[in-house]
């Protein structure tokens, strides 16, 4: 068989070595017949070494013919199917010969190439000739025809091999095909490995690599994990030069290093140790780019699965964790793209909670764009796991909702929402718990509604985000409910009044549609200009409430323009259905009907939303019931919550409680401990429910008689709510049976508390018992004596419980003068005040009571704040003297009684329920001793002062209101000057001290520099010249009157208005023009009348008043903190003197302002800086001081001077304070200034008022500054011309020369904010002409103060040649604390 094989062989060879220019046919029978002859016939197999070779000399000789015709003809053809069969028939020739090469070196070169071609086919598998072309890639490869290619140096086709292998593989390739290829390229690579075979594979490796993973992607990472020791090298020569020396690198994939290095990671990691280290060297370069790819990198060898990179390269993580806050943006913004992925491979890691860390703080970041980026990140973060997602950034998260920026803000906003929805959906599928971190989500978001400075968290916008975005829309009622109990367990009172602010004004909206869709039913029938006026009118309350208000009134008239009924008819509907579901259908019905191509389709969406029951329906009442009555929570607080969230739904929709009468009626009757919030439901949805008073009455009149202070309360309301024509009757029954029981004495504290709301609603009826139950509470509550041991209620907080019915016995009788529904008490008060004025005298209601301190105390509360109570209506029976005794409540010895009353009091002036003049109590607590009071009365004061001046100019303005100067905060001075001269601590005329009447005047100066500080009223110029002005006249006018009460107090009255007028003066403001002072001013004629007969001198002359003044700023001038430490310890230690150090943290920064511009130019001016080195001074220009003419009246004058000041500020000061003398003047002082160098000096330090031995060391002419070293070491740069300082010369005390300021006549404003006027200065902040005072008065500081921009920097630091400055908080707008010096 063999020897016809070969001889058959060598016939088809001469046969084709003939046939060489014959047809196709012919040749193509031909190669057939050799290929499929030579696929028979097998290497010689015989052992016998002679009969082998004779076998191999034979297949040479047999096969000659047809490899001559192959090599001299056939490799050239062109045909593709002939070059394929030649192809065939050459591996066959291989196969057989093997290992021998078959053809001549220079034939080898053709016949490889020709293979390659074939190869090149491999990729069209639905070819015919596929299974060939695979037979010849089979043969090859066994036969490793690949050496004999590396022999004969054919290196460009072996490259050329390669990139055809990685063009034509495919996924859908049979295995077996790819090993071969594999087994061909890894042996090659073994054989004789280069960097541009690995060059072909790392671009495979990248390009292929990047979106979904191929064939040919696959292949190169299979070649590099079979050669990893051949191509480790070659590889990390290369990356290790990409990362040191990127430039030096030739290679064009050096730009794809990045890529590489993760590629080869992934598949082969242990060719990169020596690698991955140097990549710290990347993460520190100083270009930019590279860190962020390096970043980039880095993060996502941190996120590779069961790789722990992070934990074997320590190193490379560290020092990843710090490019979170690198110093470039973009590198952070890569940072954070890292972290989600990171912390998803390992979240139990101890790396990812370090990478959660960094992320955190990047939410704090200082540039926006990373804000936001770490909102999204952590959010993505959060959804992609929410059980286990730390608690922490999440809260912290939502805390960006309060961000600065309004794209961070919005950002937060939109992706919190939707991490809160897919928390609901997970709780609702039984996957996670409710969570008090995620539910905190919807009360920030609820805090938006006061956000002013974006629309989209309007509470017109913030109507749909509760209604439609907010939860799931497939979220049942029941789970909705679920959470909004839960969420009402965190509520604080202000998340309470978003919500009420959202509610109440959708509630407006149907309100007012509903009239409007009856006025349009009334106009079918008789139209009128007045009907047409009124529906107008209508539209644009409606649309207030929408989010563009002039767009909506436009689409309004629109609307009522439409003559389709069904429109009106569907909106009737909305409005009329209570549940929630059924008006969605409606709604949905209705727009389905109207169709998204009607012209109004978008505004009547949003109008059927409004009108629809979509936030709080019918169903989510009965949910809160069912979870009340089957106690589902087993929490107190969850059940607290339930009630809230109920009565919260039923003040705003009391028509929701429709349906659950008996539910509701159920629960109260089961008298559980919320059961006052159900009795205040009751008395809310009284009108709108279908229950009788006859059926509820019975369990109304147990509470009242047998529950809770709180639950009589709001039980006698409901019965009110249900009036009707028995109201009357049942109120007569009801409070002659509650004397029955007042008598019996069961449960006096309620008893007392049901009668006084009952002569609250029914004058009539408390009438007819008046006598008994007032005769009663003198009687058996107030005559009585302290029941309990007065020993153990000396606790300031407790006290007895005779003292607690007396105080409940108060209450019903001031109760008795003011009752609801408009109603006026025909009684006399006298006697009622006469006993409150004895309350606050003796702390009890009778002489010769026995009352501890403690109960004196309570009672003395009790009295201020009934008097605060009846002044809603009688405030023109409340004498002086019982104005004086509740306003000396803020100075009461009991520290409870003063925090409570200043609380109390600032509570119903923010209601506008009381007159103004009981604010000027907050000016006695900012003097009071205790640090966190006086910081409250600042606030308050502040507070006051801004909403009641901006109201009072509305009222002034406004010619319906008719406002009076006495509207103005300004207009409470009158009343304090009263207080301060009836005051038993008046100094006494023998003890002219300035610093006892610095300190008794305190409240009067405080309160002054509130007034006429422009930051209290956000910069509001208008606003502070009526204040300056109105205070102005208000000392003239009390200098021409005397004391009502008595006369002899009238000098009091006088000193203390010489004093606020000289303090006024002493702000030194600029000019505000006189003219619109007001020409008469009007005080109470309980309090003061003109002047009878001629008025004595005051007893103090200007100078003893200017020095009162002077000791006041002093005493508060500087902060602790700013203060040298030679004077620091006596501050601390002196708490009285420590005033109100940072009681302006509340307000914003000051701002100067020019008083003498035209009001469009303040307006300006207020906004305009100019930077200064590190630091901004306001501009001022040279004419912005006038001066405030004023007429001089009698013994209060101010004359009339203009004084040109204040050049424009563009360098630091290079000026003494004596800025106004002449040159040689100043030439002068520097010369004996610089004489003072080497000198032995004493400084007086301005707070413990010891001098302190130091040496001068140098002077600076520029500032007029000396270098100061003490001897303990410390060194103070000091200009000592405001200091109080004695040479020592010979050891003795010379006194130093003084140099005296000139004196100023006039009258200057200079605006600043409350934070230098009252925690810093005392004075204004800014340089001022200052005297140099004798050693006699040392010790009174000087004014100097400097404002320093509100946000500044960090890292910045202040220019050498001015004030020293300390930044703190870096995270928030830094917040200067000003020094008086600089150290150095």
């Amino acid at each position: 068989m063999a020897e016809s094989a070969f001889q058959l062989v060598s016939e088809i060879g001469t046969q084709l070595g003939r046939q060489t220019r014959s047809g196709k046919d012919s040749l193509l029978k031909s190669l057939k017949q050799a290929a499929n002859v030579l696929s028979e016939i097998e290497q010689p197999s015989t052992s016998e070494a002679a009969r082998k070779l004779e076998a191999i000399k034979n297949l040479e000789v047999s096969t000659e013919p047809l490899r001559e015709a192959i090599v001299h003809g056939l490799l050239q053809h062109k045909d593709k199917e002939v070059r394929l069969l030649v192809a065939i028939c050459i591996s066959e020739i291989f196969r057989v010969m093997a290992p021998e090469p078959p053809f001549e070196d220079k034939y080898l070169r053709d016949i490889f190439k020709l293979i390659v071609s074939i190869f090149a086919e491999l990729a069209d598998t639905s070819s015919p000739h596929f299974s060939r072309r695979v037979k010849i890639l089979e043969t090859i490869a066994r036969c490793k025809c690949w050496v004999i290619m590396l022999d004969i140096n054919c290196n460009d086709l072996v490259l050329e091999m390669f990139n055809t292998f990685f063009s034509v593989v495919r996924e859908n390739h049979q295995r077996s095909l790819i090993n071969h290829i594999i087994y061909i390229m890894t042996h090659i690579i073994n054989e004789e490995a280069s960097q541009t075979l690995l060059d072909v594979i790392l671009q495979k490796l990248v390009k292929d690599g990047k979106v979904a993973p191929c064939a040919s992607y696959q292949l190169a990472v299979s070649i590099i994990q079979n050669c990893a020791e051949k191509l480790e090298p070659f590889i990390c020569g290369f990356l290790t030069n990409c990362i040191l020396n990127r430039d030096a690198v030739e290679n064009e994939l050096k730009e794809f290093y990045h890529e590489i290095i993760f590629q080869i990671f992934q598949c082969a990691p242990q060719m990169l140790l020596t690698v991955i280290p140097n990549l710290t060297h990347e993460l520190l370069t100083d270009q930019v780019d590279v860190r962020i790819k390096a970043v980039n990198l880095v993060g996502k060898l941190f996120a590779l699965p069961k790789q722990h990179v992070a934990q074997h390269y320590r190193d490379l993580f560290l020092e990843f964790l710090k490019r979170f806050s690198d110093k470039s943006v973009e590198v952070r913004l890569s940072a954070l793209q890292c972290v989600k992925a990171f912390y998803m491979a390992s979240p139990s890691g101890t790396e990812s909670h370090e990478v959660i860390s960094a992320l955190e703080d990047r939410l704090l970041d200082f540039d926006d764009k990373v804000r936001t980026q770490a909102v999204i990140v952590a959010c993505d973060l959060a959804q992609s796991n929410l059980k286990f997602v730390p608690p922490k950034l999440i809260s912290q998260t939502s805390e960006r909702l309060r961000d600065k920026k309004i794209i961070v803000r919005k950002k937060a906003f939109h992706k919190l929402i939707e991490v809160y929805r897919d928390y609901c959906n997970k709780c609702s599928e039984g996957h996670m718990t409710i969570s008090d971190h995620f539910e905190q989500i919807p009360c920030k978001i609820l805090m938006l509604c006061f956000d002013k400075d974006c629309k989209e968290f309007r509470s017109q916008n913030m109507e749909l985000v509760l209604a439609e975005d907010l939860f799931p829309i497939l979220l049942s009622v029941a789970e909705r409910t679920r959470h909004w109990i839960h969420l009402f367990s965190l509520f604080t009172p202000l998340h309470v009044k978003a919500l009420n602010s959202i509610l109440s004004q959708k509630r407006r909206l149907q309100k007012e549609m509903q009239s409007y869709l009856a006025l349009r039913e009334k106009e079918k029938e008789t139209s009128s200009e007045e009907m047409q006026k009124r529906i107008k009118t209508s539209f644009m309350k409606m649309a207030a409430l929408f989010p563009d208000p002039s767009k909506a009134e436009d689409s309004f008239h629109k609307l009522n323009q439409m003559k389709d009924n069904n429109v009106f008819n569907s909106l009737a509907l909305l409005l009329d259905e209570l549940k929630i579901v059924d008006a969605q259908t409606i709604r949905d019905k209705f727009l389905k009907t109207v169709g998204d191509r009607h012209p109004h389709f978008e505004f009547l969406s949003s109008l059927s939303s409004k009108c629809s029951h979509n936030i709080f329906g019918s169903e989510h009442i009965q949910c809160i019931l069912e979870h009340l009555s089957g106690d589902r929570y087993g929490t107190k607080l969850l059940e607290a919550s339930s009630a809230k969230l109920l009565l919260a739904i039923i003040s705003i929709f009391p028509s929701l409680l429709r349906g659950s009468e008996v539910q509701l009626r159920m629960l109260i009757e089961e008298n559980r401990k919320i059961n006052d919030k159900l009795i205040e439901v009751l008395a809310k949805a009284a009108p709108h429910i279908s229950v009788k008073l006859s059926d509820i009455y019975p369990i109304l009149e147990r509470v009242c008689c047998e529950g809770s202070r709180i639950e009589a309360k709001f039980s006698v309301a409901a019965i009110a709510a249900f009036g009707g024509a028995s109201e009357q009757f049942v109120f007569s029954k009801l409070c002659k049976d509650l004397v029955v029981s007042l008598h019996a004495g069961w449960n006096i504290p309620t008893v007392l508390q049901s009668l006084g709301c009952v002569a609250q609603y029914s004058v009539s009826a408390f009438e007819a018992q008046d006598g008994e139950i007032t005769s009663y509470i003198y009687e058996k509550i107030f005559r009585v004596d302290a029941s309990d041991n007065i020993n153990s209620y000396n606790d300031a907080f407790s006290c007895t419980s005779s003292c607690k019915l007396k105080i409940y016995g108060l209450k019903t009788l001031v109760k008795r003068f003011l009752p609801h529904r408009g109603t006026h008490a025909r009684r006399q008060i006298n006697d009622l005040l006469d006993i409150l004025s004895n309350m606050l005298q003796k702390g009890d209601a009778f002489d010769g009571i026995i009352t501890c301190e403690s109960d004196k105390a309570h009672m003395r509360l009790a009295a201020a704040k009934s008097v605060l109570q009846l002044s809603r209506r009688w405030d023109l029976h409340i004498s002086p003297e019982i104005f004086r005794l509740t306003i000396l409540v803020a100075k009461d010895s009991s520290l409870f009684v003063r925090r409570l009353f200043l609380g109390k009091m600032h509570k119903l002036l923010k209601e506008h329920v009381i007159p103004i003049r009981y604010a000027c109590a907050f000016a006695l607590g900012t003097s009071d001793c205790l640090k966190d009071l006086q910081d409250d009365s600042f606030k308050y004061m502040a507070e006051f002062i801004k909403e009641y001046s901006r109201e009072a100019r509305i009222r002034q303005t406004s010619s319906a209101q008719g406002g009076t100067i006495t509207d103005y905060p300004a207009y409470i001075v009158v009343f304090l000057i009263y207080f301060l001269a009836h005051d038993t601590g008046f100094p006494s005329e023998n003890c002219p001290e300035e610093e006892i009447y610095a300190q008794f005047c305190s409240p009067l100066f405080n309160l002054l520099e509130a007034l006429v500080n422009a930051t209290v009223v956000d910069g509001d110029m208008d606003l502070v010249n009526d204040a300056l002005l109105l205070l102005l006249s208000i000392f003239r006018a009390i200098k021409k009157a005397e004391d009502v009460v008595d006369v002899r107090n009238t000098p009091r009255l006088h000193i203390i208005a010489d004093i606020g007028f000289s303090f006024l003066k002493s702000l030194n403001h600029n000019d505000a023009s006189s003219a619109h002072a007001p020409v008469l001013i009007l005080l109470p004629s309980s309090f003061f009348r003109a002047c009878s007969r001629c008025l004595n001198q005051s007893p103090f002359n200007d100078c003893f008043i200017k020095k009162v003044v002077q000791m006041f700023k002093s005493r508060i001038s500087l902060p602790i903190a700013a203060l040298p430490k030679r004077g620091r310890k006596f501050q601390e230690d002196n708490t009285k003197l420590a005033i109100i150090e940072s009681n302006t943290l509340y307000l914003a920064p000051s701002e100067k302002v020019d008083l003498s511009t035209t009001e469009v130019e303040t307006r300006k001016n207020m906004s305009q800086d100019i930077t200064v080195g590190h630091r901004q001074k306001q501009a001022v220009s040279s004419d912005s001081v006038r001066l405030l003419q004023t007429l001089e009246r009698d013994a209060l004058s101010l004359k009339e001077n203009v004084r040109a000041s204040s050049n424009v500020v563009s360098d630091p000061p290079k000026y003494s304070k004596a800025e106004d003398k002449d040159t040689c003047s100043l030439n002068e002082s520097n010369n004996k200034s610089e004489a003072l160098i080497g000198q032995r000096i004493k400084v007086l330090s301005p707070i413990d008022r010891c001098f302190y031995s130091a040496t001068v060391d140098g002077y600076n002419s520029q500032n007029n500054t000396h270098k100061i070293t003490y001897d303990s070491g410390e060194v103070e740069v000091l200009s000592l011309e405001s200091e109080s300082w004695e040479t020592i010369s010979n050891g003795l005390l010379v006194e130093r020369e003084l140099v005296l300021a000139e004196e100023s006549n006039s009258f200057q404003l200079q605006h600043r904010g409350l934070k230098g006027t009252i925690g810093n200065s005392g004075g204004v902040a800014a340089a001022q002409q200052q005297k140099v005072l004798p050693s006699e008065e040392c010790g009174k500081l000087s004014n100097r103060t400097d404002l320093l921009p509100a946000k500044v920097k960090r890292g910045r630091k202040a220019s050498k040649d001015t004030l020293a400055s300390e930044v703190i908080n870096l995270h928030e707008d830094a917040v200067a604390k000003r020094t008086r010096r600089k150290k150095i």
